[in-house]
């Protein structure tokens, strides 16, 4: 099975504004600190942890699905270099 690179750059694209966006979401709906102002409840630093890590990720898929398009752009380049 042959999957084009740019569909996999796509997919790559997709997964990580998903993964970004349930990130955002657990990270918005976190419970504020007694500190801050209005704030009730209290939570741990921990809970921050695997969302912000999830950005992270999110950024670096992007980062690798961008490079793989620009490499297939940069081929295709090539390609028409080498046969005009």
């Amino acid at each position: 099975m042959n999957i084009p690179p740019m569909g996999s750059a796509l997919n790559l694209i997709n997964t990580a504004q998903t993964k970004a966006s349930e990130a955002a979401h657990t990270i918005a709906t976190l419970p504020v600190d007694k500190e801050e102002v209005g704030g009730i409840n209290d939570f741990s630093s921990d809970e921050l942890f695997k969302p912000v890590m999830q950005l992270k990720e999110a950024e670096i898929e992007t980062q690798a699905a961008v490079k793989i398009i620009q490499t297939d752009e940069d081929m295709k380049d090539s390609l028409f270099d080498a046969f005009a």
